[in-house]
């Protein structure tokens, strides 16, 4: 069972990739989700998160066949 992982702006550069294909088993979090797609680095305090196009918690629960994308915080004025 696999969860479609993207990553923005930033991130994506700092991982030196856009997004990564995880496999998952019957229960994970979105912060499982981004231990695995980083290999273990440690998710920053300030990251959004969403699960298919929906901004949520880091400890949502991910299901098979989810995109589940991280963002850095965003500013503006």
């Amino acid at each position: 069972m696999s969860v479609t992982v993207k990553f923005f702006a930033s991130l994506k550069e700092q991982l030196g990739c856009d997004g990564a294909t995880v496999e998952i088993g019957e229960v994970a979090t979105a912060a499982d989700i981004w231990l695995q797609a980083t290999g273990g680095k440690p998710m920053p305090p300030n990251i959004l998160v969403s699960i298919n196009l929906e901004y949520c918690d880091r400890n949502c629960p991910v299901k098979p066949g989810d995109e589940v994308g991280f963002f850095p915080p965003v500013t503006g004025g």
